[in-house]
């Protein structure tokens, strides 16, 4: 039967490789078509490979803890012709294909000639290359670190003040500036020598390290991309009296961070030009109210996005988020839940935390943030007393190039007043 391959399929749009984390089978095993074989674990989420169709495991080429780039074989498998006819498989070919080679023509011959001759017409090969001097090329490199075991984090596009040398040998490394930011340099104005980099190298190769999971590297690599803009914070203290009483009548009850993202797309759905893109001289609206939230993993957070919802009701929302939540801590979300929505919402208050300057995604220019609720004197005008309420810190950061301060005040005061009228939500 025929010998057919199993590679690690697209799992995403910008995903290009996968951390084989767990191997469901061995050599010898009958498997079934759209069976589960290989747990991955991408930049975004853990996910399942599958088995195009039935037959036989013959090997198993991926090893675990090893990252392998889409395309790459993982395994063989043993499959009838019937079998690779019903899946839509191609049949592998014991042969190369041939390719056909066009016919030469007297006006290639002539244009050859024509290269070949120099001015006095006498001919001179320029294009001729000796047999001796052929170079073979190994098509499946492998690529291997000057310095064994170092780790490498988001790959880097270059860097200011480093000589051309420098970025070659901190590509090589797989290392970006921001790695850099410790590093005394020796050079003029401060600059980072080669020599410099080369002793930074020694020194860390002397301490304890671990490898960097894909979800850390993805992290770090979005908040350096982030960081390359102007970026504010604002904040202001909400009351969450109203939002505590509506939902504990309401059932099935919402989270606190959901009546947050739902104020939060109203309030944008008003002025959409706040969550656009300032991209060249123009302001990129957004074509729906997408909003994000974020969920804490192992070793890093992932953002699983809630769409139109603008559109939908509190309580339409809370079984969808609820869901969200529970297959995100999972690392299992659904395509539709990946990708980028207008803004995000963190609720770092589920961690004691009363003000924090959470950072936008690259592709956003907005984050919510809710602090830790807790009760506090408040002055009651009416009373003329002080009385007690919950309170929690709202802040806003922001792009600065889209937002000023008192857009971005606006926009917290709008989101404070509808959390003030939860049942409008």
């Amino acid at each position: 039967m025929p010998r057919v391959p199993l590679c690690m399929p697209q799992l995403g749009e910008s995903i290009a490789e996968a951390a084989i984390r767990e191997i469901g089978i061995a050599a010898g095993d009958d498997i079934s078509a759209d069976q589960e074989v290989f747990q991955v674990e991408t930049d975004k989420a853990m996910m399942g490979v599958t088995t195009p169709a039935t037959g036989r495991v013959l090997e198993i080429i991926a090893k675990v803890d090893e990252s392998y780039a889409v395309g790459a074989t993982l395994a063989y498998l043993e499959v009838t012709d019937e079998e690779i006819q019903r899946a839509g498989l191609t049949k592998p070919s014991d042969t190369a294909p041939i390719r056909p080679v066009k016919p030469r023509t007297e006006e290639d011959q002539a244009a050859e000639n024509a290269l070949a001759d120099g001015d006095d017409g006498q001919s001179r090969p320029h294009f001729a290359i000796d047999e001796s001097e052929f170079i073979e090329i190994d098509v499946n490199p492998e690529v291997k670190p000057t310095v064994e075991g170092l780790p490498v984090p988001a790959s880097a596009t270059g860097a200011t003040y480093l000589s051309p040398r420098m970025k070659a040998r901190m590509e090589e490394l797989g290392l970006n500036a921001a790695d850099l930011s410790g590093v005394a340099g020796s050079g003029a104005g401060g600059r980072v020598t080669i020599e410099d980099f080369e002793k930074f190298i020694r020194e860390i190769e002397k301490n304890k390290m671990t490898a960097a999971s894909p979800m850390r590297i993805a992290v770090a690599d979005s908040m350096r991309r982030s960081w390359t803009r102007p970026l504010a914070t604002v904040g202001m203290p909400v009351s969450l009296d109203a939002v505590l009483a509506h939902r504990k009548a309401s059932d099935p009850k919402s989270g606190i961070a959901l009546y947050a993202i739902r104020a939060l797309a109203l309030a944008l759905s008003e002025n959409t030009a706040v969550a656009g893109r300032l991209i060249g001289e123009r302001i990129v609206h957004p074509k729906a109210i997408d909003i994000g939230f974020a969920v804490e993993v192992e070793d890093g957070v992932l953002v699983p996005v809630m769409r139109d919802v603008a559109d939908k009701t509190l309580a339409e929302l809370t079984a969808p988020y609820d869901e969200l939540v529970r297959r995100g801590r999972d690392r299992r979300l659904p395509p539709e839940a990946m990708g980028t929505g207008i803004a995000t919402v963190t609720n770092f208050g589920t961690f004691g935390i009363v003000w924090a300057t959470p950072i936008p995604l690259p592709e956003q220019n907005l984050v919510l943030g809710l602090g830790a609720g807790r009760k506090v004197p408040h002055w009651d005008d009416a009373a003329g007393e002080f009385v007690p309420r919950v309170e929690a810190d709202l802040t806003l950061s922001f792009d600065h190039r889209i937002l000023d301060g008192g857009a971005a005040g606006r926009l917290l005061q709008k989101i404070d007043s509808l959390l003030q009228r939860p049942e409008t939500l």
